[in-house]
Order: C-alpha cells, then sequence, then structure tokens
C-alpha cells in the first residue's frame, strides 16, 4: 500500500512544517535567516545560535495582536468620545482618564497594524527607520500611559486622603500634568535615536525595543536609569498612593462604626452592608490595578535585565511575550479607569442602548473612577 500516494491533508502540512522547524536545529538555519539585508547591521550576534521559529506561532502573535488591536482601538476610541463629548464628564480629574485612553489608542493603532504585516512575513519589512520610530513610539505610549496611571493614582490620594484640606485639581492644573508626562516621557524615549541607547529588533524579529544586549556603558545605564524612571518610580507611587487611600478609607469606616454604636443605632448608613463595601470595593480595586500594572510591564523589565546582566538565554519565542502582555494593558486600561466609571457606563448606555446589560445603570460617580467615586464623601 502506497501511503505516499494519499491526499496529506493540513493535518500532515502541519507536522511536515514544523518538521521543518524542528530539523533546523540540526541545520544552519537560524532566525536571522529571513532578516533583509538593509537590518542586518542592527542584529546582535545572540540571535544566530537560534533555529526559525514556527510559522504556527507567528501566526498565533499576528493574530493575538490584530484581535488585541482592535479591541483596543474600539474600547479606547469609545472612552475618548464618551469622555469628551459628555458634559457631566468634563471635569480635571477625568481629563487624565481620556490621556490614558489616548495614549493607549495611538499605541494599538500604530503598532498592531504593522506586527501583524511582520508575524506574516516572519520578519520586519519596513526598514531601519521604521524600526527605530516603531521601538520608539511603543516606548513612549508605554511611559505615557504608566505615568498617566500614576497621575490618577496620585488624584485620588488628594481628593480621599487629603479630603478638604486638599487643593482641588483644575482643569488647568490637570493640563498641565498631561504635558508633563509627554514631555518626560518624550524626553525618556527619544534618547536612543540620538546615541544614548539603542533600538534593535526583537528576538521574534517582527517587532522592535532596546537594545538588551549591547553591553556597552551607555547603553546599560540608559537601561537602568529608564528602568527606574518608567518602572520603578511609578510602581512605587501607585502602591504609596493606593496604600494610604485604603488606610484612610478603613479608618473612617472605622470611625462610622463607632459613631453608630455611641448613638446606639445599628449604622449611620441605609445599611450594614454599605458599612464595609466602601473598604472592600476600594481595596479590590487597588489590588487589581496594581497587579495589572505589575503583570504589564515586569516581562519587558525581566527580558531587559537578563540580557544586560546575563542572568538568562533568551530565546526569540521568550521576546513574544513582553510584547503580548505589554500591549495587552492597552486592552484593560479602558476596563479599569473607563467602564468601571458610573457615570461614563450610564453614558455609554444613553449613546449605545445595545450595550447596556442592566436595567438601570447607576449614576453615582464623581471623578476618575468607581473607587474615586465612592471614597470621595469620606474623606470630607
Amino acid at each position: 500500500m502506497a501511503i505516499t500516494s494519499l491526499d496529506p491533508g493540513p493535518g500532515a502540512a502541519a507536522l511536515q512544517a514544523w518538521g521543518g522547524q524542528m530539523a533546523a536545529f540540526g541545520s544552519n538555519e537560524t532566525v536571522v535567516d529571513k532578516v533583509l539585508p538593509d537590518m542586518l547591521h542592527l542584529i546582535d550576534p545572540h540571535w544566530h545560535q537560534f533555529p526559525p521559529m514556527n510559522p504556527l506561532w507567528h501566526g498565533l502573535l499576528g493574530f493575538v495582536i490584530g484581535v488585541l488591536g482592535f479591541i483596543s482601538v474600539t474600547g479606547n476610541g469609545m472612552v475618548v468620545y464618551i469622555f469628551t463629548t459628555t458634559k457631566s464628564l468634563k471635569t480635571p480629574s477625568n481629563i487624565l482618564v481620556v490621556n490614558l485612553a489616548f495614549s493607549d489608542f495611538l499605541m494599538m493603532f500604530m503598532m498592531a497594524p504593522p506586527m501583524v504585516i511582520n508575524c506574516y512575513n516572519e520578519t520586519w519589512v519596513f526598514g531601519p527607520l521604521a524600526c527605530q520610530l516603531y521601538a520608539c513610539a511603543g516606548s513612549l505610549y508605554g511611559c505615557v500611559s504608566i505615568w498617566t496611571m500614576t497621575m490618577i493614582a496620585f488624584d485620588r490620594y488628594n481628593v480621599i486622603v487629603k479630603g478638604i484640606a486638599a487643593k482641588p485639581m483644575t482643569i488647568n492644573g490637570a493640563l498641565l500634568r498631561v504635558f508633563f508626562i509627554w514631555a518626560f516621557s518624550l524626553a525618556w524615549t527619544v534618547a536612543p535615536l540620538f546615541g544614548w541607547g539603542r533600538y534593535v529588533p526583537e528576538g521574534n524579529m517582527t517587532a522592535c525595543g532596546t537594545d538588551y544586549f549591547d553591553q556597552s556603558l551607555s547603553n546599560m545605564t540608559y537601561i537602568l536609569l529608564y528602568s527606574i524612571a518608567c518602572y520603578y518610580a511609578p510602581l512605587f507611587l501607585i502602591i504609596y498612593s493606593y496604600f494610604f487611600i485604603v488606610q484612610a478609607v478603613a479608618a473612617h469606616e472605622k470611625a462610622m462604626r463607632e459613631q453608630a454604636k455611641k448613638m446606639n443605632v445599628a449604622s449611620l448608613r441605609s445599611s450594614d452592608a454599605a458599612n464595609t463595601s466602601a473598604e472592600c470595593k476600594l481595596a479590590k480595586v487597588a489590588l487589581m490595578t496594581i497587579s495589572l500594572w505589575f503583570m504589564a510591564w515586569t516581562p519587558y523589565l525581566v527580558i531587559n535585565y537578563a540580557g544586560i546582566f546575563k542572568t538568562m538565554t533568551i530565546s526569540p519565542l521568550v521576546t513574544i511575550w513582553g510584547s503580548v502582555f505589554a500591549k495587552a494593558n492597552a486592552v484593560y486600561n479602558p476596563i479599569v479607569y473607563g467602564i468601571s466609571h458610573p457615570k461614563y457606563r450610564a453614558a455609554l448606555y444613553a449613546r449605545f442602548p445595545g450595550l447596556s446589560c442592566q436595567s438601570a445603570p447607576e449614576d453615582n460617580g464623581s471623578v476618575a473612577s468607581a473607587a474615586t467615586a465612592t471614597e470621595e464623601k469620606p474623606s470630607a
């Protein structure tokens, strides 16, 4: 019986493709083979030791980035549209939310299509200059998003912890913060274009980022200082803000319970459940915000540090996860900072009734998120 005469079908074709990739481990083929000649000078010798990635990984990565891009552009676009066209949402605090959504919108609108095209071609096809600009843009929008989230945390800290003693943020104050965020982020991210640090293709050859294999003093100092400015510092400030926010709310709720006991009433609120709802809701929001932030940006930090400190072998497949996790951050930011806002939900359901999953959305929000809306009253 001649098996070779049968139609192998798609399953056999996939196995043959996989077999070809496995055979590459014993051949001279490398992940660099498909790199265009004008890009070769940017490729670190480290990548020449790895065989080509299975085409299935490129296809999967392109599909995931395409889906994330569509969701992010749609979600963030709706956040920007609703917040800028709804009168009740045009507050100083919400300018920061709009800035976050705008930054995430630009990240996926400008970066997802090129990456999908590169995944289809299994290498970077737009040339060295586009590689530099792509990496710079990704770094810029990521840094802007990080520091915008930090400013949102500061705003909540100012409203909830300081209470009536706090100086309220004005429209001009919010715009000044937005200008600072973009100027600060731009200063850090254009530095590699002028010689401090370097942007090169990543190991999967479909995206570009910082060069974490260059052991020069210039490159290492850039990565270390940049990580402090756009990772450690904002992470510390976010944790600091939410720690004192939760602490202040817990102290307020405790004082209200003690006052209720003195007045011989069960509660100063309409129900006992309301006594603990504020603490629980804010603690959950704080934990979710910090956890999602940490998950989004830690993979990139680990990859960069592993490269400059030689702590682990970085394969082309490993570099995929940094891109996916960081870009996924632009997808769930609209959910955390937009959809969780009661007034935003009310406006969203009013503009797009088909999205409503409830009869009457609550309309009791005030600034930046449901957490802030819930906690403005205790601070007074």
